[in-house]
């Protein structure tokens, strides 16, 4: 974007007032920018609805709840503020960040008595993936890190802090020419792209990772309800990097990515396929919202 982000016009939402966006700002000494104390979730409106609202507040509030702070606003205040934000913005279709962090009023690792500060800005943002390129098949480098054992990080949490590898993943494949790339487990095992869910189709068959060391994306989980509504099988299951090369078709998920097929996992090549296609058509039917549909 030529503007800056925090230069935008409009309101952000926070800790119950609604702000002039320039007004929207934390102290250098925030808990959350030191320590990673924040968690956040992604949400798209599709004609002036937030497509499945509540099930990504409870996801937000849960995460809160996994590094253990508790949102001073319930669900129903926080999708209260949600939709009335996106009416004083005059958006339609819009990208929604809520997020919520741990405040300045103790400077440490341990801050239990720090302020839960929570937030919401809204801001049109198109296809996460360019839209040229994006029907063609984006195209994955292999990370260097990996997603983390559970043991050693709240992977059930829409936390900040594991998005630090994604974004050192991301640029690395960025800087190669690569619009993401796709991260394994601890195990070597295939997990996920830096910020969205990863399938794959061998014979007619969906597969797919098991979400146990990564989030079960809310778009993956209406995805995967897709398919099978059209008779698709889906399987999710370990997969290893050696089988890349028996799938035809692969595609990523999640809110900012939506749907997008893939064409090459670094020597991997795949080539959208009628599955791909009709989950692609299928997800921008379920998002647009009925009453839109029908004028």
């Amino acid at each position: 974007m030529s503007v800056p982000f925090d230069q935008l016009d409009g309101e952000i939402w926070m800790n119950g007032e609604f702000l002039p966006w320039k007004d929207a700002k934390v102290h250098v000494l925030t808990h959350g920018l030191h320590y990673a104390s924040a968690v956040f979730e992604g949400e798209r409106a599709y004609g002036g609805e937030v497509f499945k609202l509540r099930e990504h507040t409870e996801r937000l509030i849960e995460s809160g709840r996994i590094l253990g702070f508790q949102l001073p606003f319930s669900a129903d205040e926080i999708d209260t503020a949600t939709n009335e934000l996106l009416r004083r913005q005059g958006f339609s279709d819009a990208y929604v960040r809520p997020i919520a962090w741990r405040g300045s009023e103790m400077m440490g690792v341990a801050a239990q008595k720090n302020r839960i500060n929570v937030a919401i800005a809204i801001w049109q943002w198109p296809s996460y993936f360019d839209p040229e390129q994006r029907m063609k098949g984006i195209r994955l480098d292999l990370a260097e890190y990996r997603r983390p054992d559970p043991m050693t990080a709240p992977s059930k949490s829409k936390a900040a802090g594991l998005y630090m590898i994604c974004t050192i993943s991301k640029h690395a494949a960025e800087a190669k020419g690569y619009a993401d790339a796709l991260m394994l487990d601890w195990r070597g095992q295939v997990a996920e792209a830096t910020g969205a869910n990863i399938f794959f189709v061998k014979d007619g068959v969906i597969h797919t990772p098991k979400a146990d060391c990564f989030l079960n994306g809310i778009t993956r989980r209406t995805v995967i309800d897709l398919a099978k509504r059209r008779g698709i099988e889906v399987i999710e299951r370990a997969i290893m990097p050696e089988e890349l090369s028996g799938f035809s078709e692969c595609f990523l998920t999640g809110t900012a990515a939506e749907v997008t097929p893939v064409s090459e996992i670094a020597d991997w090549r795949f080539a959208p396929g009628d599955i791909t296609r009709r989950l692609v058509e299928d997800y921008t039917n379920e998002v647009t919202p009925k009453r839109a549909a029908a004028e």
